[in-house]
């Protein structure tokens, strides 16, 4: 079987890949880990020898009314330049202003303003970097009172204005819906299946928020049922695309990364065998 899914690429597990070489579909990297030289950033340079990339950018603040940092912009941009990852893409969120930097990924209000603003600095990005970008859905816990779109309404219209990608984190999905009461097959339908580049799947935690569960989006355990089965959906209603396990919390031995990865690509044959040999 071909192999689809890729591993998120964390310091603990470095020198482990470099040595071992395991076989996945792709590794992806935070682009503002490796912004300036470092030895990490060398042992990247010779992975991307032998293996296939993604950069995923968490600090460009696409959602913001101020338009980009330019001096981040060139540092991410020589980044991708200089790896020439498959994949690139980055948040619909913003996480700047002013000049200050907030260690957070920011929800913004769903309405035309606001996706001018993405629509622009979507562009801008796409713009530096030479190629299509991808976009990926947040993880909300709640809904801002005045947005006049709902989330896929906003996201299909930013992919058509903007000619960007879109990267469906089927947690996110999954989070969000529980939080604001959505059903997440109903949050499917407004969506361009062929916008669709990639897919990423993770583990949430389970908060109480006044006896009520609220789920929170740490990238800290495998996969959830509920990620899985909405996978499951996804991939035979729009087909196989580069699928991403991601882990950023309490991170476990490799082997368990590769097995949730594993896990991924079985479930890509199964849910629809012809995807997953094209992708």
């Amino acid at each position: 079987m071909d192999l689809v899914t890729g591993i998120g690429l964390r310091a603990p597990h470095l020198a482990e890949i470099a040595r071992d070489r395991p076989a996945t579909g792709f590794l992806e990297i935070h682009a503002e880990n490796y912004l300036g030289a470092s030895p990490a950033r060398q042992m990247i340079e010779r992975l991307r020898e032998t293996n296939t990339f993604s950069i995923h950018a968490v600090g460009l603040s696409l959602g913001s009314a101020e338009g980009l940092d330019e001096r981040h912009l060139d540092r991410v941009a020589a980044l991708v330049k200089r790896l020439e990852p498959a994949y690139v893409s980055d948040h619909l969120s913003w996480s700047v202003h002013g000049g200050r930097y907030f260690n957070d990924l920011l929800p913004l209000p769903y309405t035309e303003e606001a996706l001018d603003a993405v629509v622009r600095n979507v562009g801008r990005l796409q713009e530096a970097l030479g190629r299509q970008v991808s976009i990926e859905n947040p993880s909300c816990y709640l809904a801002f009172a005045h947005s006049t779109l709902t989330e896929p309404e906003f996201l299909a219209e930013l992919a058509r204005r903007s000619g960007c990608g879109l990267l469906l984190d089927l947690n996110n999905i999954v989070v969000t819906a529980h939080n604001l009461r959505l059903d997440p097959h109903d949050w499917l339908q407004a969506l361009p299946d062929k916008a669709i580049t990639e897919y990423h799947l993770a583990g949430h935690a389970v908060n109480d928020c006044d006896g009520e569960p609220l789920l929170i989006d740490d990238h800290g355990s495998r996969v959830g049922p509920e990620a899985w089965s909405l996978f499951d959906e996804i991939v035979r209603r729009y087909g196989a695309r580069p699928t991403l396990i991601e882990w950023d919390t309490d991170i476990p031995a490799l082997s368990v990364l590769l097995d949730e990865a594993a896990k991924a690509d079985r479930a890509i044959t199964m849910a629809n065998p012809d995807a997953a040999r094209a992708a």
